[in-house]
């Protein structure tokens, strides 16, 4: 096996295949805090208080913050106040 040299190509080529990834699941359209908070109709500072007590279900992707709608949904059903008579 030889030196790499300018000019000269190389006897050996590298291809790459790309594999596809096959689920039977769809990514979710994930909420930003803004979305959130006007979907629940209350402030992004509100929201940005919940995620820092830690009291509404939320994922990290990267440095940014966003919501599952249907951990969001159950999230709402789990706080739901009881109806009284």
């Amino acid at each position: 096996m030889g030196c790499w040299q300018p000019g000269r190509s190389s006897q050996t080529t590298t291809t790459t295949t790309e594999h596809a990834v096959t689920t039977t699941e769809t990514v979710p359209h994930l909420l930003t805090i803004d979305q959130l908070a006007e979907q629940l109709g209350i402030t992004t500072r509100h929201v940005r208080r919940l995620i820092a007590e830690r009291r509404v279900p939320y994922l990290k992707v990267g440095r940014f913050v966003r919501f599952d709608p249907a951990e969001i949904a159950g999230w709402l059903d789990q706080h739901r106040a009881a109806r009284l008579r």
